[in-house]
């Protein structure tokens, strides 16, 4: 059965400091993973193509992987992040990029003044957010008129869910999917779920944001293929997934290109 999550819970704004944890290094997380690395970096180029930018952020962007990528497309790239130890990561990951601000904050109350920022990407967050609600109204109100974001989402109406829920009779719910192990949410912990796309534009429009355009992401996302497939084979086909599958929502991420009213 397909697990969701309770929409009507009042929603919790606490501190989001998992990633403090000494055994939250993301930075070895990302061990092994040059295939999605690239497959995100390629949809980022692909969303951005001949745009420039005065002030970019990256929200929860952990250590930094993507800031030193954002700096060919903007002036000034700000690494926002709630984790301390992330940031302290960084610090060392981004030793050579001292022009990168490292803050810490968290998407549901950014330190970053009205209109002040023109691109923000936030990849890689939405999982840990099941009712993302007030962090849209945040990057609403910190986008300049006429920004972009680039918005991660975990995606519930990937290819093999459909399947898995068409095999048992189910139909895939609208309202966020718990994928989350008991033992990390037994005492509390950090959330992980995965959006309806059709859901997440919604919430996007009601907070003044249209989705311009999306691509389907890490399409080959699969250790099985990781052994078989050599990693440039993987990465072609990556590329010319990416836009031909994204109007079937077909990949576990799907990159959306989102825009407020000038």
């Amino acid at each position: 059965m397909l697990k969701y999550s309770n929409m009507s819970e009042p929603t919790s704004h606490k501190p989001a400091n998992q990633y403090d944890d000494p055994s939250h290094n993301y930075l070895h997380y990302w061990d092994g993973r040059d295939y999605e690395n690239e497959a995100e970096r390629m949809a980022i180029t692909r969303l951005l193509d001949g745009k420039h930018f005065k002030r970019a952020a990256d929200i929860g962007g952990g250590y930094g992987r993507l800031c030193v990528f954002l700096e060919q497309y903007a002036d000034r790239v700000t690494l926002a992040e709630p984790s301390q130890q992330q940031l302290d990561i960084g610090a060392e990951f981004l030793k050579d990029h001292p022009e990168i601000d490292r803050v810490q904050m968290q998407a549901d109350e950014l330190k970053f003044n009205d209109g002040e920022l023109d691109l923000i990407t936030m990849i890689r967050v939405m999982h840990h957010l099941p009712k993302p609600e007030p962090e849209f109204a945040e990057l609403s109100r910190v986008l300049a008129p006429g920004g972009y974001l680039i918005l991660e989402v975990a995606n519930s109406t990937h290819a093999r869910n459909r399947i898995k829920a068409t095999l048992k009779g189910e139909k895939i719910p609208a309202t966020p999917i718990n994928v989350a192990s008991a033992a990390s949410t037994a005492d509390g912990g950090i959330a992980f779920v995965n959006h309806h796309p059709a859901t997440v534009e919604r919430q996007l429009a009601a907070a003044g944001l249209t989705v311009e355009r999306k691509l389907s992401v890490s399409n080959l996302r699969s250790p099985g293929l990781k052994k078989v497939l050599p990693r440039q084979l993987m990465l072609g086909l990556e590329n010319v997934m990416q836009t031909t599958l994204a109007s079937a929502n077909f990949g576990p991420s799907m990159f959306l290109l989102v825009r407020k009213a000038a």
